[in-house]
């Protein structure tokens, strides 16, 4: 799943045709779940989704709640290959980073919060529909869990980007209490990213004010 470039999903026979070939020709394939991994997409990670095993990921972010700790992790034959002391970073091994990972590890468990992202992304992705159906300026809706992005165009014909536009629409939401961020070449794609532990409420509160927001700027575009 893109997520600078505008949160697209890689089509699952594209995945497994990229597994196909490393293999035929050992090739090592590395998935980067710094983004994605740890419940965001409603599997623990993404790659799940596609039923591809790699032969390395990389993991950060979402791993130790806010605190520095990234990770490498992947098939024994590669990672035992290195010489002892071959293979290290700056924030390797921080005692309290590591602690944090073992307790979001534990949340994650406990409180099943990969389930969670999915219904997270279920309500999502019905608001950013019924949205679309009511604004022409709503391109595309993309959802991978509660990873999901809402592109918006001029014209849905030519798909030209509104780029402008999606700026204004994270002005609005601002001004009503929402802090949006966008993503894509062209800046014009909104994207959640909430905590998987949003309560009901404050997710049903922010995408009331996303669709005035969109509203608003939607009516005043000449489509």
């Amino acid at each position: 799943m893109l997520g600078e470039g505008g949160f697209v999903p890689a089509p699952r026979e594209f995945l497994l045709g990229l597994r196909a070939v490393t293999e035929k020709h050992g090739i090592v394939l590395i998935v980067d779940e710094i983004q994605t991994g740890f419940g965001r997409t409603g599997k623990f990670f993404a790659i799940e989704h596609s039923g591809v095993e790699p032969d390395l990921m990389t993991v950060a972010k979402s791993l130790a709640a806010g605190f520095p700790l990234s990770g490498v992790v992947g098939k024994a034959e590669i990672m035992d290959a290195p010489a002892p002391g071959g293979l290290g970073g700056t924030y390797a091994g921080n005692p309290v980073a590591c602690a944090a990972g073992l307790a979001v590890l534990d949340v994650m468990r406990d409180e099943r919060l990969p389930e969670r992202a999915a219904r997270i992304g279920s309500v999502v992705e019905e608001r950013m529909r019924s949205w679309a159906n009511e604004h022409e300026i709503v391109g595309d809706v993309r959802v991978m869990g509660a990873m999901a992005g809402m592109e918006l165009v001029r014209s849905r014909k030519t798909k030209e980007p509104a780029d402008k536009e999606t700026a204004r629409v994270l002005s609005v939401a601002r001004e009503k209490g929402l802090i949006l961020l966008r993503s894509g070449v062209h800046h014009n794609v909104i994207r959640t990213l909430m905590p998987l532990t949003i309560p009901d409420e404050q997710l049903d509160e922010g995408l009331d004010i996303l669709g005035a927001a969109l509203s608003e700027v939607a009516t005043a575009v000449p489509l």
